[in-house]
C-alpha cells in the first residue's frame, strides 16, 4: 500500500495571520531566533494496490483539486511505497 503525504501552505506572497500570531507567541516565550512561522495543513492518503508513480499522480491531483486553494496555497507531495 502506498502512502502519500500532502503538505499545504500559504504562498509566500499571502499574509499568514496565524503564522504571525504563533511567531509573536514564540518571541514572547524567548524564542527570538525564530525568524518566521508559516502555518499549514498536513494530510496522509492511504492508496492500496497502487504503485508509487500512480500514487504520486493521484495525490497531486487530489491536492490540487480538493485539499488546497491553488490561488493562495502551494502544496508538496511525498510518496512512501
Amino acid at each position: 500500500m502506498a502512502r502519500a503525504r500532502v503538505y499545504v501552505t500559504l504562498k509566500k506572497s499571502v499574509f499568514d495571520p496565524q503564522g504571525n500570531t504563533i511567531h509573536d507567541a514564540l518571541t514572547s516565550l524567548g524564542y527570538d531566533r525564530v525568524a518566521d512561522v508559516r502555518q499549514g495543513k498536513y494530510f496522509e492518503l492511504a492508496l492500496p494496490d497502487v504503485g508509487a508513480d500512480e500514487a504520486k499522480r493521484t495525490a497531486e491531483e487530489i491536492a490540487h483539486r480538493v485539499l488546497s486553494n491553488p490561488v493562495i496555497e502551494s502544496y508538496r507531495v511525498e510518496v512512501e511505497p
